[in-house]
């Protein structure tokens, strides 16, 4: 049986798996607000996804930081405490053989969501539904 080495495969169960721990995890120390930052201590950090490397040594972290206008201070505050948040993290993640690596990076979803909802509402894409007529003319 050959396998095809160019196909591109989604992540195993087992890294959406301990994805969802180190999300769940992160969320939690998050929301106790336990590190000594004047930016993070203003704003509600929202994890909305952890991708984990295929050996599970890096997780990688989407967050949303709410009550901010710009990600990126909160998202370098957030890379300065990785190491802080990792040892954290650890209790919670027994079952591992290694600890992952955790990095930060603004999550980019809301932003794009909100612009096709912005170009679903314009005057434009609400004219062209409102023409959309059968042949018959109904």
């Amino acid at each position: 049986m050959a396998r095809h080495k160019n196909q591109t495969k989604g992540p195993s169960q087992r890294q959406l798996s301990v994805g969802e721990e180190v999300r769940h995890g992160l969320s939690a120390i998050l929301g106790r607000h336990e590190i000594d930052d004047p930016l993070l201590e203003k704003a509600v950090i929202s994890v909305s996804e952890v991708r984990m490397s295929p050996d599970l040594k890096l997780a990688t972290a989407y967050v949303t930081a709410f009550g901010q206008d710009d990600m990126e201070p909160a998202v370098a505050a957030l890379n300065r405490h990785a190491r802080y948040l990792r040892g954290r993290l650890s209790p919670m993640l027994r079952g591992m053989k290694y600890m992952p690596e955790v990095r930060f990076r603004a999550d980019e979803s809301f932003d794009n969501y909100a612009r096709i909802d912005r170009l679903l509402r314009s005057p434009e894409v609400a004219r062209d539904l409102d023409d959309d007529t059968d042949e018959d003319g109904n």
